[in-house]
């Protein structure tokens, strides 16, 4: 199977899907954050590893919080997704911590002060 191919896009979408699904709603480790997402999953194409982008909205403790976390549960998650996808091999899952949500808030929130600001240059003129 290539990296590139359609059952191989279709596996990573499935195992994104479930992977949310079990982080939001089956862990009860409180260091978990509950604005935790799954960004992007790229599952190798022999199905032995799977690479898990996660995004944490919170500062830099519950982000290190969020990632020991799953790091700690990373089996609980594994047999979950076992469970859940009917795959050859059930792939293990390293998480790779994505700070493109908060970068993303970061940025609209800049955008948002220099338009007030316009907005105002205007109303005084």
């Amino acid at each position: 199977m290539r990296k590139n191919s359609i059952k191989n896009t279709r596996i990573n979408g499935e195992v994104q899907r479930v992977l949310a699904e079990i982080i939001r709603g089956e862990i009860k480790d409180p260091r978990i954050h509950p604005l935790t997402s799954v960004v992007a999953v790229e599952v190798a194409p022999d199905l032995k590893s799977c690479k898990a982008w996660i995004s944490v909205l919170g500062d830099e403790e519950a982000r290190n919080a969020t990632y020991q976390g799953l790091r700690s549960a990373e089996g609980f998650i594994k047999s979950k997704l076992a469970k859940e996808i009917n795959l050859r091999n059930t792939p293990s899952i390293t998480f790779i911590m994505d700070q493109s949500i908060e970068y993303g808030v970061n940025m609209s929130k800049k955008i948002d002060d220099v338009m007030s600001l316009e907005k105002s240059g205007e109303e005084e003129e």
